[in-house]
């Protein structure tokens, strides 16, 4: 399967990034060419893990997406659950189907790479034997957290595999009028339930709902287990569009500060969408954001 970082292509792709970067108009200052690719050194020291998600590149294959990953100087990647393994691997998808030959080849060329498979997203939890398959490839690959928006009813179902496998829930936020649309309603589910129960705090799906992200943080303070961290442009907007971290509605520099106040320590994870090749440039700027913001914080 020739899904590895080699020498040349990680080459081709940081200069590909950085010619990008020169050349493109971020909304916010151009990012220096030293902190290209340097990944967040500094977040590491609050004890944050900045991920990129596999779903930034939902157009490319999980091995493509690892590549881009490492280009950005990130050791951490989230993986969702109908994305192609590699181009030579037609129909393989990376979910519990997967073969054990596959799972391993999966695994190998993450080790290769230097990058953890952290997250992964699954698109249904509500089946006990389905779920129960996916959870068994979830520990396969290592997973500390699957994201997901479980059906109400089933959260019994959910803890009992959670702690079994000991692999951590953290409930998404799709916009209005998803179930879980309002912070409230994800607090109300952890009510009572276990530590390995938290939110998924999407903060730009909060914004597009129309809530303020910071309150609904402290409103789930404790039960914030990992982040889809997005800035977007427009306020109570349901079609706001993904911009650079810093430069949008979507209060980042508040809600890093926020998260530094609640002594928070886990995953912020880069999820820019949709899909387009010049987001590269841009997901780089919000690397470069998230670690000048963490320095700052670190004090």
């Amino acid at each position: 399967m020739n899904c590895s970082v080699d020498r040349r292509r990680f080459l081709k792709t940081t200069g590909a990034l950085g010619a990008a970067v020169a050349m493109s108009s971020l909304g916010a200052r151009h990012l220096p060419a030293a902190e290209a690719g340097a990944g967040a050194p500094n977040a590491k020291k609050l004890g944050w893990t900045l991920c990129c998600s596999a779903y930034s590149f939902n157009q490319l294959t999980f091995c493509e997406a690892i590549e881009k990953v490492k280009a950005l100087g990130l050791d951490s990647i989230e993986g969702f659950n109908w994305q192609e393994l590699a181009k030579d691997k037609p129909g393989v998808k990376t979910d519990s189907a997967m073969s054990a030959a596959d799972r391993k080849e999966m695994r190998k060329r993450l080790s290769d790479a230097g990058v953890r498979l952290d997250v992964c997203y699954l698109n249904a939890m509500n089946d006990e034997a389905v779920s129960r398959k996916s959870f068994d490839w979830l520990g396969d690959l290592g997973v500390g957290i699957v994201v997901g928006e479980p059906p109400l009813d089933a959260y019994d179902l959910v803890e009992k595999l959670c702690d079994e496998y000991k692999i951590n829930l953290a409930i998404h936020n799709h916009p209005s009028p998803s179930t879980y649309f309002d912070p409230a309603t994800v607090a109300k589910v952890c009510r009572g339930r276990g530590k390995r129960i938290g939110s998924c705090a999407d903060t730009g799906h909060w914004v597009r709902s129309g809530f303020d992200p910071v309150e609904a943080l402290k409103l789930l303070a404790g039960r914030v287990l990992m982040f889809h961290l997005k800035d977007v442009d427009s306020f109570g907007n349901k079609e706001a569009e993904c911009v650079p971290w810093g430069t949008g509605k979507g209060s980042i520099a508040a809600i890093l500060k926020e998260m530094r106040r609640q002594k928070f320590q886990g995953i912020f994870s880069i999820e820019y969408e949709p899909y387009r090749p010049e987001n590269f440039a841009k997901i780089a700027e919000c690397v470069a954001f998230f670690d000048r913001t963490a320095a700052e914080l670190a004090g």
